[in-house]
């Protein structure tokens, strides 16, 4: 009998395998999950807050009902629903004292206006400093495997780190770091921990609208408010003191008063032999007040153990967080509520759950993250991907949604960003199946691969993608998908009107779950381990935990 129920379950699983693709996704059950979750009621789901609680006990329930395990934190021997995730909120009390010295007189710095300095998360309750020197370090980066250092013979203790924003070869779209498209190594998370590692007092960021994709705006606001962060064990060494941005024009006449010609150190700045220059006589004096408290949120995850590879993880992931209750729009509304983004992406994620909780178990285990407080810097991610709960070593690949379309179906699809992996051939190749094509990425010089929850695992090694509903429909054609898009950018991303309507048919999200379920099914049921390309940044952090896969 046992040899033949074990012919029986492998039959079983050969079926499952082979008919991943005819796998069927309930467009109205999307579209139920997008109304509950994006209703008044869950108050625009802002971590800990009500709306948190009521949309982490539906997720439960949910994936409770999908047939699924708990695949949360291990307490007392047993998983539960969720991680804890604490974060710490920062603040700036009172006002920003910021004064340049040239060594002949003292000019005062307004906050927001020459500079938008941000609360500091290194754990000081104050930011101090007299009279600290100004050293320009280029675009800031340190990449091994292009051969290149912009911090050549430079010691940035104490002293303020000088930096551009964007990649070394954003300007002439040609050289090591991908032309246009930018790398990891020109987002501004990377020149804040980078600075931080190198022992800088500060890092003041270059403002300059082309490279950073965004406009002085869009920088006062985001970095003038309140700051959040994992709590990190260490956080000096992800933070410098001070972190702040500058705009151009302020930056350009101190090199001129320190004898120094901005554009032409920028230009220098895009070569391998560039050195740090020091804008001799120029040094900066900071003070302001830091309030640091640590808030509790949650993510949520469940688990379809896998059979004889189960210590082996494929991951789907979404975050659940929007923005809450906030500022009144002109209709006096002020529930954020997050339909598309990103309810969506989480009815997608419950919709895959119920798919693999129906079928037979996999060879490797499935892991269901809902993540918590993206909209704060893919903090839930962040935290996850730090303090994991199955190790990356032996997580084979983590697919992303965020914000899909809930009209009809489209020819294409996309990711956010187009780095070169595995993991996205393999989603190019089973794509076919329902002729649809990739559109990469149509603005990679804006960095959208860093803004999505996929990245604090991909820059840890774990191949990772976030998926993007395409944008040519069956109706309308890429003129009307690109009309919708602009119009949700425009009129309701972030806003209180993202909500649900009742006419949209979720036909096209439906059919492009049946695509990255049999994506996951394949790896799931496969001992291949995907990898990122060779001159890739996130190679080599995969490739350092290459012994203990097997």
């Amino acid at each position: 009998m046992k040899k033949n129920a074990m012919l029986a379950t492998t039959m079983l699983l050969a079926t499952a395998a082979a008919t991943a693709a005819d796998v069927q996704f309930d467009a109205q059950r999307l579209s139920q999950d997008v109304k509950v979750l994006a209703s008044d009621e869950f108050e625009g789901r802002g971590p800990n807050t009500a709306g948190e609680t009521k949309t982490v006990n539906y997720l439960i329930e949910q994936f409770k009902a999908a047939g699924l395990k708990p695949g949360g934190d291990m307490i007392k021997g047993k998983r539960a629903w969720t991680q804890e995730v604490p974060l710490g909120r920062f603040e700036i009390k009172g006002p920003v004292a910021l004064a340049l010295n040239d060594g002949k007189s003292s000019q005062t710095y307004v906050q927001g206006d020459q500079m938008a300095v941000r609360a500091a998360m290194n754990g000081q309750k104050r930011v101090d400093f007299d009279k600290v020197p100004l050293v320009f370090v280029g675009y800031g980066v340190k990449a091994p495997e292009r051969n290149w250092d912009d911090f050549k013979g430079v010691n940035l203790k104490g002293k303020l780190a000088v930096v551009l924003i964007n990649d070394p070869d954003f300007e002439t779209g040609e050289g090591d770091f991908g032309g246009k498209a930018m790398t990891y190594y020109g987002r501004w998370t990377y020149k804040f921990e980078e600075m931080a590692r190198q022992g800088a007092v500060g890092t003041i960021i270059v403002h300059e609208t082309a490279p950073a994709s965004y406009g002085w705006p869009t920088v006062k606001n985001s970095n003038t408010n309140v700051m959040y962060d994992i709590v990190r064990k260490e956080p000096g060494k992800a933070h410098a003191p001070m972190e702040a941005w500058i705009q151009r024009d302020v930056i350009a006449d101190l090199f001129k008063r320190a004898g120094l010609d901005f554009e032409a150190a920028k230009k220098q700045a895009q070569t391998r032999a560039f050195k740090p220059v020091e804008l001799k006589g120029m040094t900066l004096s900071a003070h302001y007040a830091v309030d640091t408290q640590v808030i509790k949120s949650k993510n949520v995850a469940a688990v379809k153990e896998g059979t004889d590879q189960k210590d082996q993880t494929v991951m789907y992931t979404g975050h659940w967080d929007h923005l809450g209750v906030g500022e009144p729009d002109a209709k006096g509304d002020k529930i954020y509520n997050g339909a598309i983004d990103n309810a969506t992406g989480i009815a997608a994620l419950l919709e895959l759950a119920r798919a693999y909780g129906k079928a037979p178990a996999p060879k490797r285990s499935v892991l269901f993250l809902a993540v918590t407080a993206e909209e704060k810097g893919l903090l839930g991610s962040e935290y996850y991907a730090a303090n994991p709960l199955y190790p990356l070593a032996t997580t084979v690949a983590m697919i992303n949604t965020d914000a899909l379309s809930p009209f009809g179906p489209s020819r294409d699809f996309s990711t956010s960003g187009s780095a070169k992996q595995d993991l996205l051939d393999m989603l190019v190749a089973k794509a076919k199946n329902w002729n649809l094509t990739y559109s990469p990425d149509s603005k990679p010089e804006a960095g959208h691969f860093f803004r999505s929850d996929h990245f604090p695992m991909a820059k840890r090694g774990v191949p990772a993608l976030s998926f993007e509903s395409g944008e040519n429909l069956e109706e309308g054609g890429l003129a009307a998908g690109k009309a919708w898009k602009d119009a949700y950018n425009e009129n309701n991303y972030h806003q209180p009107s993202d909500e649900w309507s009742a006419s949209w048919p979720f036909t096209g999200m439906a059919r492009d779950l049946q695509l990255l379920y049999s994506v996951g099914r394949d790896l799931a049921e496969s001992k291949d381990w995907p990898n990122w390309s060779k001159d890739s940044e996130f190679r080599a952090p995969r490739d350092a935990s290459a012994a203990k896969r097997h």
